[in-house]
């Protein structure tokens, strides 16, 4: 449960009984009512601007509609205090007996403890990776990964009918460049020396297999023909090939997609006429030439044409883009509308893309040619990534494709593993640049948040061990039920309250997508863990466990217990498996 939200509605039905009352002369608008944490924690736990926003509406100042209202709240049963403060704010500072509730629901609730219904069902794409089916990946890609899954994951949590999807572009020159590598290193298979491979080909030792594959299963059928004659065989085995390896990678990471969706497929399903179709429908293609593009910076970089042109500036872009050049080809741009209508056509009005911080420029047409052709009904989220910098020894690691040189996600997993390679790349706002040094990433210390998350719930599972070995394992049975009015000091308290923020994060991060806020929230509650920790060493009357006194240590292990089942719920969003030894 939001807290804040269900404060709101305490509030919202408190005005609704000083209307029925005829303490105020009707029921006002509450749409720009707020309930949140105030800035400064020494004012309560909840504040609100409904005072500021209504008393307009009622021909009150302020400050006596919040008098008013401060009266009633005070006879809510979770609140303990009511202060009107500045030109009307109101702050709740809530009972005890309130957060003992919230922490009964957490033990209720467990790993479901923050699932949301502010979905409610509706349907999103989140679409993500989609590298060109031209290599495997290398951990330059692994950032965008991780946060597209982790973003769907985190949407799922809040209440959407999530689908990730995988978009595949098998067509175009890149592919083009693979069938014709992939055709060489056949021709090598059957004892052929090819010498060194052309430039603009792809050198990399992983298409050798592909030619193997071929060589093995088709023997010299393909020695005496020509390469253009046999380009689109070489091309579906490449692709399919290299899809393999992709799909391998991802399992490493732990990865899998809902839908693989296909260029090839949806251009020879007529799926771009039908796109351009709904343009033209829309009167919003026309014939022309367009302006010379800063890019050309000499005059023999640039020829006008006439092309078949998007109005792309209808709909916020800061030029027309155009769909088909002069002889009749499609530009890169055209499919990727066709894909986006096709994603609208199955049905998903809720767009979201990752991309690489280099598609930076791609975002603003993109964005209108949805507008367009879903005629304003789907909207697109585009979530850049930045890139990575991965360092090992303070040596950067340099990856390319094409030069067949690169660092595999084979190569990082085996280094650090999964969940320290997923949890880490959430540590950062997509949008911001990431340091990722291979030796700090498994540095057992407080800057390093992946062991610092990882050590709060291992040492809370020490805790249960010691527990069970000084009371008996049925002492961490049915904790929900323990004596929470034990729980009294300050710091215990304040841990319930930092367990009881979860639910709002997860909807906050999720109404951004923004996944990072997770990995925030997952540090400050283990942050808030260990300074309990630290007290109990200090001050034995602290210590989680009291051999004289078992309710106490019950109380203290349901406490513990929800910590373990917060920090679960959020790893589970990143697909973090949480340690229970280190």
């Amino acid at each position: 449960m939001n807290i804040f939200t269900a404060l709101k509605s305490d509030i919202q039905q408190t005005i609704q009984k000083l209307a029925e009352d005829k303490k105020i002369n009707h029921m006002p608008d509450l749409s720009r009512m707020t309930t949140e944490p105030p800035r400064d924690s020494a004012h309560g736990d909840v504040a609100s601007n409904v005072a500021m926003v209504v008393a307009g509406q009622l021909q009150m100042k302020p400050r006596d509609f919040a008098s008013l209202l401060a009266e009633e709240l005070q006879k809510l049963p979770s609140v303990e205090t009511v202060e009107v403060a500045g030109p009307g704010f109101i702050n709740l500072k809530l009972s005890n007996s309130f957060w003992y509730q919230q922490l009964r629901t957490v033990l209720l609730e467990k790993e479901r403890y923050g699932d949301s219904d502010m979905g409610g069902g509706e349907k999103v794409n989140v679409e993500f990776v989609s590298v060109n089916p031209t290599g495997p990946m290398h951990v330059g890609h692994s950032r965008g990964a991780i946060f597209g899954d982790a973003l769907a994951g985190l949407l799922q949590k809040a209440g959407f009918d999530v689908t990730r999807e995988y978009y595949m572009n098998d067509a175009g020159a890149q592919v083009d460049k693979l069938a014709r590598s992939a055709y060489l290193r056949y021709r090598e298979a059957m004892g052929e020396d090819i010498g060194e491979i052309p430039e603009g080909y792809y050198p990399g030792d992983y298409l050798k297999p592909v030619g193997a594959y071929i060589a093995e299963k088709d023997g010299d059928k393909w020695m005496n023909v020509e390469e253009k004659d046999c380009h689109d065989y070489f091309r579906d085995i490449a692709v399919q090939k290299m899809m393999e390896l992709i799909k391998a990678d991802l399992d490493l990471l732990g990865i899998h997609f809902d839908v693989f969706s296909s260029e090839r497929a949806i251009k020879e399903s007529g799926g771009i006429e039908k796109a351009l179709d709904i343009l033209r429908s829309r009167h919003l293609i026309y014939k022309g030439i367009l302006e010379k593009p800063k890019s050309a910076k000499a005059p023999e970089d640039w020829e006008p044409q006439e092309m078949t042109i998007f109005k792309s500036t209808e709909f916020g872009d800061e030029a027309d883009r155009p769909l088909m050049r002069s002889d009749g080809t499609y530009t890169y741009f055209t499919p990727d509308i066709a894909y986006q209508y096709d994603k609208f056509s199955r049905g998903f009005k809720k767009l979201i893309m990752v991309l690489g911080a280099d598609h930076a420029g791609y975002v603003t047409r993109l964005k209108s040619a949805v507008k367009a052709v879903t005629n304003g009904e789907a909207d697109l989220d585009i979530k850049l990534v930045q890139m990575v910098n991965f360092t090992q020894n303070g040596q950067p690691l340099k990856m390319s494709k094409r030069a067949g040189t690169f660092v595999s996600f084979a190569d990082l997993l085996n280094q650090i593993g999964k969940d320290v390679a997923r949890f880490f790349m959430l540590t950062r706002k997509n949008d911001s640049q990431l340091d990722f040094d291979f030796v700090k990433v498994k540095e057992q210390s407080k800057d390093n948040p992946v062991f610092y998350v990882q050590y709060a719930h291992a040492r809370a599972h020490s805790v249960f061990r010691h527990a069970a070995e000084m009371f008996g394992a049925d002492i961490l049975e049915g904790l929900e039920k323990a004596d929470m009015t034990l729980l009294t000091d300050e710091t215990e308290i304040a841990l319930i309250r930092t367990l009881s923020a979860f639910p709002r994060q997860v909807e906050l991060a999720a109404e951004a997508n923004e996944p990072h806020r997770i990995a925030y929230y997952l540090y400050d509650l283990a942050s808030a863990f260990h300074a309990l920790w630290n007290k109990g060493r200090d001050d034995v009357q602290m210590r989680f466990l009291d051999e004289k006194n078992k309710e106490l240590s019950r109380s203290r292990l349901a406490l513990i217990m929800a910590v373990t089942y917060v920090i679960a719920a959020g790893l589970s969003i990143f697909g973090v498996v949480p340690a229970k030894e280190m």
